[in-house]
């Protein structure tokens, strides 16, 4: 579950009560930290608190401090993790050293409600904030909405604020950056790309449907069910999903599909497949999955080149070649080899590589990652790692 799904329900009840609050947010981790960069907490005052800045360890000492450290503004605290670190006494024998930036309902809101608005929006965002001076707190996002806090800056320190924003979003990258501010001093900046809320589309409301569903849902993603059956997509069969469509016979509905979005295919109707199929060969997301194997999928590709409008005259190796650079962009059959046979354990095997897609990650254990440690193949991490993330 993604921290802004824990987040927003809270937020908006401090909100609609007028509740002071605090937002942690983590914006250094120095070492080796359970989150990253990005990991928000709030604490409320009457005691709630939702998300997680560490793996625990930190959370109840920081809820109950995080209001006499806010005291004169927002603040920037040091949490160490090491064992061996006598100066913060939290160490846990991670070896890492946390950096959190605490700020009141003052600061935080006008960020809580660009957050919200993107979140509900599945669209990316920038956000440039400084981390030291006496502008600490202050910040600015891209793309730039005006707000209250952004107009206390001076011209150009907004503007420099802004860019980095926008350098951010345009890059998609974080990262921190010292920067020269009006006055002449200094300060440290650190530059947040909020990427949009991933998107699972899942064309097949059958029972194995349910646990990948579930399990989607649990990550914070965004869960559209989709099938020709009446009967099985509805809100009732799947609760946990934002939305649940009825596919027509003959045409194709539009979908709010975003480049960072995952369809997978799983009607188990090879008609239905194959026309869902055909349409989402046409869009550009980041993960296409269909259930099965490479045969049938091979069946419909070939079936929709039948549709298209190639020319009689075109060898067959020509329609084979175009079959197998489908097959580049699919995962067929999907899933990670990860062994089991139940609904459930196909569903995480589907979830873990869309994951995987999507943070262009190795899909090794971190032992080998790491380690470079062989399998039980015999097989080292630099024999099995793609090309592709070497």
């Amino acid at each position: 579950m993604t921290d802004l799904d824990q987040l927003l329900p809270l937020w908006k009840q401090l909100r609609e009560t007028g509740t002071e609050y605090v937002l942690a947010t983590v914006v250094n981790v120095d070492g080796s930290g359970y989150r990253k960069p990005g990991a928000r907490m709030l604490i409320a005052a009457d005691g709630r608190r939702a998300g997680t800045i560490s793996g625990g360890c930190l959370e109840g000492d920081v809820a109950r401090k995080a209001f006499w450290h806010t005291e004169n503004g927002p603040a920037v605290r040091r949490y160490s993790t090491s064992a061996e670190d006598g100066d913060v006494p939290f160490g846990m024998g991670c070896g890492g050293i946390v950096h959190l930036l605490l700020e009141r309902s003052a600061t935080a809101n006008p960020l809580m409600e660009r957050l919200a608005a993107n979140f509900s929006e599945r669209t990316p965002l920038g956000i440039a904030t400084i981390l030291d001076t006496e502008q600490l707190g202050q910040r600015a996002c891209w793309p730039h909405v005006h707000t209250a806090v952004e107009a206390s800056l001076g011209d150009l320190d907004a503007a420099v604020l802004q860019s980095l924003a926008c350098q951010a979003f345009d890059e998609q990258r974080s990262f921190s950056k010292t920067i020269q501010i009006e006055d002449g001093q200094v300060a440290t900046v650190r530059a947040e790309w909020c990427p949009a809320r991933p998107g699972l589309f899942v064309f097949g409301a059958g029972d194995d449907a349910i646990p990948l569903v579930r399990q989607a849902r649990q990550l914070g993603w965004y869960v559209t069910i989709a099938d020709g059956r009446s009967h099985l997509a509805t809100r009732t069969r799947f609760p946990e999903a934002h939305d649940a469509l009825v596919l027509p016979a003959d045409g194709f509905p539009h979908l709010p599909l975003r480049p960072t979005d995952a369809a997978v295919v799983m009607t188990h109707s090879l008609q239905q497949d194959t026309q869902i199929l055909s349409h989402l060969l046409q869009e550009q997301i980041t993960y296409i999955g269909v259930l099965g194997p490479r045969r049938r999928t091979s069946d419909m590709l070939i079936s929709i080149a039948r549709e298209l409008d190639i020319p009689q005259s075109r060898a067959d190796h020509q329609v084979e070649a175009w079959v197998e650079a489908c097959f580049d962009r699919l995962h067929a059959p999907m899933g990670l080899d990860l062994g089991g046979g139940t609904s459930a354990d196909i569903a995480l095997s589907v979830i873990a590589e869309i994951q995987q897609c999507r943070n262009r990650a190795s899909g090794l254990s971190l032992r080998q990652a790491r380690t470079g440690r062989a399998d039980r193949a015999g097989r080292t991490a630099s024999e099995i790692i793609s090309p592709t993330f070497r």
